[in-house]
């Protein structure tokens, strides 16, 4: 009995020691964290520490990201620039930027059209060579695709694809914007260009005379350099970009207007050869050409653009749309909004 109770006093001694040792770790550890919360506070008073802050220092603490984002955005506008002409620089830009963005992505997205292969129908005026299969008017064979084209004009490489009857409108869009935008980035930085471009003449003077006065000096009392590698890749990167810009206005926009020609005449560069044979042969028997697809210059760019009504200008040229081309490059139908009817003839 007695054995009995030692050894149930021993137990209990074991469990209140056990109990008494975990009290002790967890004031411990409640110590432990009171004192680096006591210390982390003392340091971050110690560093923030000033006699003189109050409330309004630190407002304007806060504060000072915003000041700095809103002094440098006005010094991107230019400091001189008055508030109508910085909301046309937002407008126009990025309108500018939208039209080109859409009429590339509808341009490298959208299929030219071809004629089916199936036996259908279709009016077809001959039989294409290559794919042994009824062409129909305007269409025709183009060899990198390996198949016909409707109404095709070209294979353009930049797009990936060939302009022909549903992106013949995407395809010039983009290159009018395109020539638009680079003109207006021309105009708009001529004066950041011209400040660059001095910047650079004087980096190149300076570095003349510097190493002229090196010549006459040891190693270690050669001067620094006036420009860092930051201003001078700057001021190239001007220059660069405005040579860029104006040189692109100038490619692009002469086969904008290469293209503007061949729209007015009603028909597409690869007609354009066609139909020059064809006027030269009939010349010599004395008879004129006339080209079946053309209506006249207002009517040719209305087809082209798709433009029924007067509402159509804002809402399908000036702004993007994807509304279909007349007709199905199939069959060529009188347009709803051409007024003078002609004569249906076929393609050559």
């Amino acid at each position: 009995m007695r054995s009995r109770q030692r050894a149930f006093s021993a137990v209990m001694r074991l469990c209140v020691k056990c109990l008494r040792v975990g009290r002790r770790r967890r004031f411990r550890l409640a110590w432990r964290l009171q004192q680096l919360w006591r210390y982390g506070h003392l340091c971050l008073g110690s560093l923030l520490y000033n006699s003189f802050t109050n409330s309004d220092v630190v407002l304007d603490s806060l504060f000072e990201p915003i000041y700095w984002l809103v002094d440098h955005v006005t010094r991107w506008f230019g400091v001189t620039y008055p508030p109508g002409w910085i909301c046309w620089h937002l407008a126009y830009g990025h309108w500018n930027l939208l039209m080109i963005l859409f009429h590339y992505y509808m341009a490298i997205t959208t299929p030219p059209g071809h004629p089916p292969q199936a036996k259908s129908n279709t009016v077809a005026v001959s039989i294409c060579r290559k794919c042994i299969s009824p062409k129909p008017a305007r269409a025709h064979h183009c060899s990198i695709c390996n198949r016909c084209v409707l109404k095709m004009d070209h294979h353009c490489p930049w797009l990936n694809n060939c302009v022909g009857h549903y992106n013949h409108r995407y395809f010039f869009s983009f290159c009018l914007f395109m020539t638009m935008g680079c003109v207006y980035c021309g105009i708009s930085s001529w004066d950041i260009f011209r400040e660059a471009y001095a910047a650079i003449q004087r980096l190149k003077l300076l570095e003349k005379e510097t190493l002229q006065v090196a010549a006459n000096q040891t190693y270690y009392q050669t001067p620094p350099p006036t420009f860092s590698f930051r201003q001078r890749a700057f001021h190239k990167s001007i220059v660069y970009l405005w040579v860029l810009c104006s040189s692109v206005a100038l490619a692009l926009g002469a086969l904008t207007l290469w293209h503007a020609a061949l729209i007015t005449r009603g028909e597409t560069s690869i007609e354009r050869h066609i139909n020059n044979k064809e006027r030269q042969r009939l010349q010599k028997k004395g008879r004129v050409f006339r080209n079946p697809y053309s209506y006249g210059t207002w009517a040719n760019w209305k087809v082209f653009l798709g433009v029924d009504t007067h509402r159509h200008w804002l809402t399908r040229v000036l702004l993007p749309s994807t509304h279909l081309p007349h007709g199905t490059g199939l069959s060529w139908d009188h347009p709803p909004c051409v007024t003078e009817p002609r004569t249906p003839l076929l393609a050559i």
